[in-house]
């Protein structure tokens, strides 16, 4: 990390340790609800867009639930988020229950998540010594992406040991879960005591909505449709179309993460040696591209045209591995809006309102998706998701970006 874990205060000590094995939890936990929809409720790709209107819900009602709650610290606060998140991996875990409570619980769980990753962000920036942020945010993010990565190995290799299986009466992936949550939640009541004063951020639910903005507005709406087929669609090819298992994506998350290592630096480098400008234009064509090759690919993989196993199955992994870099592209919008603020203060409102309206949009896609794969086909979401990025593409003609400094 750059310096010597010794170096570091106890609190800091304590905190990476929060970060690494928050991760971990979130790796085992989301990483393969995919694949415990479709192998223990075998949820068609309608089902599956419906899931996500109790799994994304929360990214809305988090601000004004944590709003409703500001009295308390941030830690206390974190305490409860990961609470929420034992008890609804938990049920998952020691239960199959109905489709219908398991929905209940998936709320629980997301509701917990979405939660914890501003306070935790909140906590981590309050016990930066001044001076000293963007090396210990960079030192955060790394400790993160790592432990993912090692969630996806643990999961991999439980998946091929047969020591985690959606088969058995207990999905020992959840309880594991649940158990590294647990010592979270520990680990947040140690904190808690080791702080001297109390950590409270500003949790006043504010958005801000300019005529300046309205190019950032339209890109985080349509980040929202982007995001449901990345995250959801992407993987259904895969696990629908291809019948692949828990341990392939899991696999195919390492690599991503493995790329995304070298990616996101590369990516910065970019920025500052093109400009925001072109890379707005190089984020709606990456976009365009890879929903037009799935498009094909899911076509042809339904129709039975091409074998799904050697070159086919090969350009499915690698898609489903660029599809994950074009996610980490959400650095450009934010970079832009920060060009074009009216004034400081201005920022995080409108990333708020932004995340908002990605969480609305997305929602409402995700949905949508599902039925017209059900009810047309799979290549039709990714083709209308290539025509509707056009958008950012236009956007990125219309934009006047002003240097940062």
């Amino acid at each position: 990390m750059g310096e010597k874990i010794k170096s570091l205060s106890p609190a800091l000590k304590i905190y990476f340790l929060i970060i690494a094995l928050s991760a971990l939890a979130a790796g085992l936990s989301g990483g393969v609800l995919s694949n415990y929809f479709k192998d223990v409720y075998q949820v068609t790709a309608e089902q599956r867009g419906f899931i996500e209107f109790p799994r994304e819900l929360p990214g809305v009602l988090t601000i004004f639930v944590i709003a409703l709650i500001a009295g308390f610290s941030d830690i206390k606060i974190a305490m409860f988020a990961n609470v929420l998140g034992i008890v609804g991996v938990l049920v998952l875990g020691l239960f199959t229950p109905s489709y219908n409570v398991m929905l209940i619980f998936i709320f629980i769980h997301s509701m917990g998540s979405h939660m914890a990753m501003p306070l935790r962000d909140a906590i981590g920036m309050d016990l930066i010594k001044k001076g000293n942020i963007g090396k210990r945010m960079g030192q955060y993010k790394g400790v993160y992406t790592g432990f993912t990565m090692i969630a996806g190995l643990v999961v991999f290799i439980g998946y091929r040991a047969g020591l985690f299986s959606f088969e058995s009466d207990i999905k020992w992936v959840f309880v594991v879960a649940a158990i590294v949550m647990s010592v979270v939640l520990f680990l947040y009541s140690i904190l808690s005591k080791m702080v001297d004063h109390k950590i409270v951020s500003d949790k006043r639910v504010k958005f801000i909505f300019r005529k300046e903005y309205k190019f950032y507005y339209v890109l985080t709406v349509m980040y929202g449709v982007q995001k449901q087929i990345m995250l959801v669609y992407g993987p259904w090819v895969l696990i629908e179309l291809l019948n692949k298992k828990v341990d392939t994506l899991s696999i195919l998350s390492i690599i991503g993460s493995l790329v995304g290592i070298f990616f996101i630096p590369a990516l910065g480098k970019w920025i500052d040696q093109f400009g925001v400008k072109k890379l707005l234009y190089a984020d709606a064509l990456s976009f365009i591209g890879v929903y037009i090759l799935y498009g094909i690919l899911s076509a042809l993989f339904k129709a039975s045209h091409i074998p799904v196993t050697g070159l086919p199955v090969l350009m499915a992994y690698i898609l489903f591995i660029v599809d994950k870099m074009s996610n980490q592209m959400g650095m450009i919008r934010t970079l832009y809006l920060k060009s074009i603020l009216v004034k400081p203060s201005d920022f995080t409102p409108t990333l708020s309102l932004g995340l908002s309206l990605d969480h609305v949009v997305s929602i409402s896609c995700a949905i949508l998706a599902g039925i017209i794969w059900d009810k047309i086909g799979p290549q039709y979401i990714f083709f209308i998701a290539a025509v509707m990025s056009l958008v950012n593409l236009y956007v990125a003609t219309k934009v006047e970006v002003t240097e940062l400094n």
